[in-house]
């Protein structure tokens, strides 16, 4: 016996499974399916909701059924439904493209949030805190980290090698590639978890809007899968292209709403209230900014200087500097020009954020003043989160951004994806918000995508718009995470149809 034992050893040892074994045990490599599960209460709007979170990975399958990625996710579930097929169920994503699924997670529609102070800036010790304002009392929610983010990583084939950086790029890092593998996780995540008959809704960030836009026609086309809602917070262009002199008009809302947050406009401007002013300069933009750019050279020189000073007088900007820029701004430019006499740059993702240059010269900031903030607070509350309160341990990186690129950027028409999902669904619906503040994907930017995703304006009344007094990620303000999620909450509801009524126009 003993002898069987010694040569069963000696196999186990010298054989290409125990090499395997070995590696994975001395590799810093995460289960490619794997869950824990904790239990948890918080009170929202005043009311106790008891939920379960469950954290983990979720293989992606190809066309042969080998695992070729593996999708790490945070799924909160309340624990007190027993029908989960009234359920809301929403399928979030963060943008990037490379960014994990991070920042509406701890910061926006989740139970816990960053602890940060009443207009977002962080606060020490770093953490999370309970989120009062959470979709869950109402929604299921499932945060989805994309390849090379967050702790979702490639797989080694069945040979334990990895893919090409250029197979990988067909495989995941692209417009198409992206969509097409999200939607069978997603497929599989809905199966496993048993929610087909849910009402699901998808929402993304900034470049997530351009991901779940995709998806929408993807899930219904390919998945047989039909979503109730698509909310697209700070979206990207979708491929509706707004280039030339759209690009350089749109933007002057934008300069004009931070402008007046730094008291950079005239008392007249200064007196009146955001809500106020911004339908004004939109009027300007689109009756008189947009048509004189247009004319490019051939404007009338005195044409030219009064165009000149009305958008010196809604961006807080001089005469000169606008005539200097033949009228078109360029936003970098902005940053560094409107309180360049204060010694001091603006925020680019959020504009109430200052920086601090080495030389008041130059023609751009030095750096992101409001990435850098949000990356010293994000990360370790990110990382303690996960470990300490739903303890998932890894010895992996969590990846705040990924190595996606060079992404694949051609082929992009997600925003008429989009218009022919609505279309085909009668029950989709699409909220988009935005901040006033973001200079990267600008409210106006967003409200003129709005306007083309359906020129028939057939299905306008499914469309709607929601601005709020803060940037990119608008929910880090107290008063806006609240807005910003009661807006969400109601557009789940309203977005549910009636018991027995038929999908028909």
């Amino acid at each position: 016996m003993k002898k069987i034992l010694v040569i069963v050893s000696l196999f186990l040892l010298t054989s290409p499974l125990s090499h395997a074994l070995a590696i994975d045990e001395n590799a810093r490599v995460i289960k490619a399916d794997d869950s824990v599960v904790t239990k948890h209460s918080i009170k929202i709007n005043g009311k106790k909701v008891g939920y379960t979170a469950t954290t983990g990975t979720q293989p992606v399958w190809d066309e042969e059924g080998n695992a070729t990625a593996s999708l790490f996710y945070t799924y909160y579930q309340r624990s007190d439904v027993k029908d989960k097929s009234t359920r809301p169920l929403v399928i979030s994503f963060n943008g990037g493209p490379g960014s994990a699924s991070v920042w509406m997670h701890i910061a926006y529609t989740g139970p816990r949030v960053l602890n940060v102070d009443s207009e977002g800036y962080p606060l020490q010790p770093y953490g999370v805190k309970t989120n009062e304002f959470s979709i869950l009392d109402v929604a299921d929610i499932v945060y989805v980290n994309p390849v090379n983010t967050g702790y979702s990583r490639v797989l080694k084939d069945k040979d334990g090698k990895l893919p090409s950086k250029d197979k990988q790029k067909k495989m995941f890092f692209g417009v198409n590639a992206d969509i097409k593998y999200l939607a069978e996780w997603v497929n599989s995540f809905v199966s496993r978890n048993e929610r087909w008959r849910s009402p699901k809704f998808l929402i993304g960030e900034s470049y997530g809007t351009t991901r779940v836009s995709g998806l929408a026609l993807e899930l219904q086309k390919q998945q047989w899968m039909y979503v109730n809602g698509v909310i697209l917070v700070s979206p990207t262009e979708l491929g509706i292209m707004r280039e030339g002199v759209v690009e350089q008009a749109n933007r002057l809302p934008y300069f004009a709403a931070t402008a007046w947050y730094h008291k950079a406009l005239t008392s007249e401007l200064q007196n009146k209230d955001l809500d106020q002013l911004l339908p004004e300069v939109e009027q300007f933009t689109l009756n008189e900014y947009l048509p004189a750019l247009a004319r490019g050279g051939f404007i009338d020189a005195d044409e030219k200087q009064k165009i000149a000073e009305k958008v010196s007088y809604y961006s807080g900007l001089s005469v000169d500097e606008v005539l200097r820029s033949n009228l078109d701004i360029d936003t970098s430019y902005f940053w560094k020009e409107l309180l360049r006499s204060r010694n001091q740059t603006v925020g680019r993702l959020d504009s109430r954020y200052l920086g601090i240059d080495e030389k008041a010269t130059g023609s751009r900031p030095d750096y992101n003043a409001e990435l850098t903030s949000w990356l010293h607070s994000f990360t370790p509350a990110m990382n303690h989160y996960l470990s300490e309160e739903l303890n998932y341990k890894t010895d992996l990186k969590y990846n705040m951004f990924g190595p996606v690129h060079p992404w694949d950027r051609s082929r992009n028409k997600t925003g008429e994806n989009l218009r022919q999902a609505m279309a085909q669904n009668p029950y989709l619906n699409v909220m988009i918000q935005s901040g006033y503040y973001d200079g990267a994907t600008n409210y106006f930017d967003a409200k003129y995508t709005m306007w083309q995703l359906d020129r028939s304006s057939i299905m306008k009344d499914r469309l709607s718009f929601k601005g709020y007094r803060s940037g990119h990620m608008m929910y880090l303000r107290y008063e806006d995470l609240e807005k910003s999620n009661q807006d969400v909450r109601e557009f789940i509801l309203n977005s549910l149809p009636a018991k027995n009524q038929p999908a028909k126009y």
